[in-house]
Parts: structure tokens; sequence; C-alpha cells
């Protein structure tokens, strides 16, 4: 209320009242709010004129100013956007990230389950040999497809498969020759790496598998295969020596380094032979632009 109004108070009767809170009232501080609150008249018959008059109360209210913090302010907001979040419907759209999500783990599933049935039955049927090249060609594509993650699942999941069907031999058996070459193609490819390294990764990932199939079949058999292996190379190498009309004997050493040579150069040609296949099919199935070719085999394609 303005200070005109509260002058013209001083007409009605009973104002003295008025007028002496007022006075009290002028030395609020600015932060204080004033409240004219009417009562009911006064029913006092020996005062016509107040008993006709409003009574007139003047309350002081101080008004306390509210300190916020910041730092809960903004927990607080954090949390109902959180929870905001929470209450948020999945998004079940082609591009969401539960179909997406789900997509990648029915691929993975399936790609799984094809590896480990063909090789269970290609060890049945005794026509390994002429489908190993295909054994790996489903971790590649769910490598590629959906991450070295993925890729790494996908050989678990059909080692664990093939464990189930076929025991632990064959499950290490696959897992070694073939479940480690084509994580680490697939890998590589997905890194979009060149050609001439994922040619030596690969063939050096080949190599550890062999050996050690070498080494888990002498642990089962009870008898040492690499040892038998090098006696071969050497009785064959002293053959061919004296065939020719060398008269030497070659050492321990010089048959260790053939055998690693030839080790070598045969994995190197599987890994080689593979990189081309896969190429081929990938591309078939529309998957070149995911692919980092050579520039012969680009334009072969």
């Amino acid at each position: 209320m303005s200070l005109v109004n509260l002058i013209q108070l001083a007409d009605v009767p009973g104002a003295s009242r008025v007028s002496r809170t007022l006075s009290s009232s002028l030395l609020i501080k600015p932060n204080s709010q004033i409240l004219l609150s009417l009562s009911k008249p006064a029913r006092d018959l020996r005062s016509s004129s107040y008993a006709s008059s409003p009574n007139l109360s003047i309350s002081c209210i101080k008004l306390f100013q509210a300190r916020v913090s910041v730092g809960r302010a903004e927990a607080h907001v954090k949390r109902m956007e959180e929870k905001e979040e929470d209450e948020k419907p999945d998004d079940l759209s082609a591009q969401g990230e539960v179909f997406n999500k789900t997509l990648r783990l029915v691929e993975c599933s399936m790609l799984a389950s094809l590896a480990g049935l063909a090789y269970f039955l290609s060890n049945s049927l005794s026509i390994e040999n002429y489908l190993g090249c295909f054994f790996s060609l489903p971790i590649v594509i769910s490598s590629i497809r959906w991450g070295v993650a993925a890729g790494r699942k996908t050989m678990i999941a059909t080692t664990m498969l093939l464990f189930t069907l076929s025991g632990p031999v064959k499950a290490c058996t696959y897992l070694l020759m073939h479940g480690l070459v084509g994580l680490a193609m697939g890998s590589l490819w997905r890194l979009r790496v060149n050609w001439g390294l994922s040619l030596a990764l690969c063939t050096l990932v080949r190599v550890f598998g062999v050996v050690g199939y070498v080494l888990l079949t002498s642990f089962l058999i009870r008898e040492n295969i690499l040892n038998l292996i090098t006696i071969n190379v050497h009785v064959s190498l002293s053959y061919v020596l004296t065939a020719i009309g060398v008269n030497i004997i070659p050492s321990m050493g010089a048959v260790y380094a053939i055998f690693g040579f030839l080790l070598l150069l045969n994995c190197g040609f599987f890994v080689l032979l593979l990189h081309i296949l896969y190429t081929v099919l990938l591309a078939k199935l529309g998957m070149k632009a995911c692919l980092a070719l050579p520039s012969w085999l680009e334009k072969a394609i």
C-alpha cells in the first residue's frame, strides 16, 4: 500500500491508532512486508463511532532471503534427468541401439552354430581336408561386421559348441587350427591393415596354432611328434646329400632351421589362399567396401 493511501486513512474514525502504528512501521527495513488485516467491528456500545469502523491491525513480516546451494541444485537436476532417461521407452526402430544389439547377438549365434556344425559334420564324414578353408570364415564375417569383440565371442561360442558335441580334443583342435587364424584375420581386416602386415601376422598365428596342435597331440598319444618329425627330416636330408655326392652329415641346428622354414612356407601359402578366397566371397556378399584390398586384387575383382 502506498503512502498516499495510508494518509487517507486518517479520516477514518479510530485512525489515531493506525497513525501510531504507521509511525513505527516507517522505520522497518526495506526487506519487510506490511500486511493490513481487517477484523470485525468491535461490539462496544459505549463507543459507537469506534464500533462502526473496522479494527485495523498492522503486522510486519520480515522477508528472509533464501540461500540456494548450487551444488545441491545441480545434483537435483542431474537426478531428475537420470530419472527421465530411465523412464524413457527404448527405441525399437531399425536404427535403435536395442535393435542393433539384438541383431549382433543373433548373427554371432548363427555364425557360431554354422561353424561348429560344419566342423562337426566334416569330421564325422572325414571330409575335413576338403572344407578346411571355410571353417574360419564365420569368425571373419562376424569381426568385420560387428567388431573384434563380436569375432572373439563367435570363436568362443563355436569352441564351446564343439566341446559339447565332440569333446575337448576337437574343440581345442578347432581353436588352434582355425579359430585363432579367423580371429586374427577378421580383426586385422576390421582395422583395415594392409595385406603385407596381415599376411605376416596371420602366418605367425597359424604357425603358433600348428605347433600347439602338435604338442597337444603328442601329449595325448604319449609320443614326441616333433622329435619324430626332426628325425625324419634329418634322414631325408642325409639321403638327398648322399645322392648328389655330398658327404656331409647335417647338424640338428640345420634340421631345425629347415623344418621351421618349411613350416613358415606352408602356413604362409595357406594364409594367402585364405586371404584371396575370403576376399572373393566377401566381395560377392556385398562387403567389398569393408576390405582394404591391394590394387592388383581390386582390379582383378
